[in-house]
């Protein structure tokens, strides 16, 4: 009974630090496909490109990457960055220690990030940074404000800047996408999270199918046999 008091309470502490902070925020709905797999390819590219400089993602190895369409040969020509063989996992070079000093605080693993905050409010985040010269970095943030992170796509991106009276955003600078083409990165990029979040997510899914449907033939079959077994008694 103590133990399902104390899981209880951590669920309501978690959620309502959940609820909290994201009381003012307002969240874009990602484009979550896990079928779309160019869209998963291009953000495992843009992840390792990008992300996996800082972040690590320690729960995902590379060959699961041949879940999304790619073969060990594309994977070891192109994405294989921070390791030998394609099936060790997403580590970086990077010691937390020295992340730490550098950056405030360690970047976050994001082998499951998006279980952790949602893939509306990563995709979101990616998209809310603005210049703001009071900020150790540089940059602030509209869904995560005095954040340590540095906004690693503003090249893409370009600057934005913060209308405080109607907390909007408006590009300043144009990067080298446009709005439509940096929103579609970011999307294909937490389509990707999203997958590596629980690679097995499809495959459960379309296991679940058979598993219903010979649980209705089971349950058929025992009906049918209760009633062969009760005809002799009624």
């Amino acid at each position: 009974m103590k133990i399902l008091t104390k899981l209880f309470l951590i669920f309501v502490i978690v959620f309502s630090n959940v609820a909290f902070a994201n009381e003012h925020v307002t969240l874009d709905k990602a484009p979550i496909d896990l079928k779309d797999q160019a869209s998963l390819q291009r953000g495992a590219k843009t992840f390792i490109n990008y992300c996996l400089n800082c972040h690590s993602a320690n729960y995902m190895r590379y060959n699961r990457l041949k879940d999304i369409g790619l073969s060990d040969n594309l994977i070891k020509e192109n994405l294989l960055f921070t390791a030998e063989k394609v099936g060790e996992p997403m580590k970086i070079a990077m010691i937390k220690k020295d992340a730490k000093a550098w950056f405030g605080v360690a970047p976050p693993d994001l082998s499951v990030e998006v279980r952790a905050r949602g893939a509306d409010w990563i995709y979101s985040y990616l998209r809310g940074y603005y210049r703001d010269s009071s900020s150790p970095t540089g940059w602030n943030n509209t869904i995560f404000e005095k954040t340590a992170m540095p906004h690693i796509l503003w090249k893409l991106q370009g600057d934005q800047k913060l209308n405080p009276e109607h907390q909007t955003l408006e590009i300043v600078k144009p990067g080298s996408l446009s709005v439509k083409e940096y929103d579609a990165l970011v999307g294909d990029l937490v389509n990707y999270l999203t997958f590596m979040s629980e690679p097995s997510k499809l495959k459960r899914l379309h296991m679940g199918y058979y598993v219903l449907l010979f649980l209705g033939l089971l349950l058929v079959l025992t009906v049918k046999l209760k009633k062969e077994f009760w005809k002799d008694i009624k």
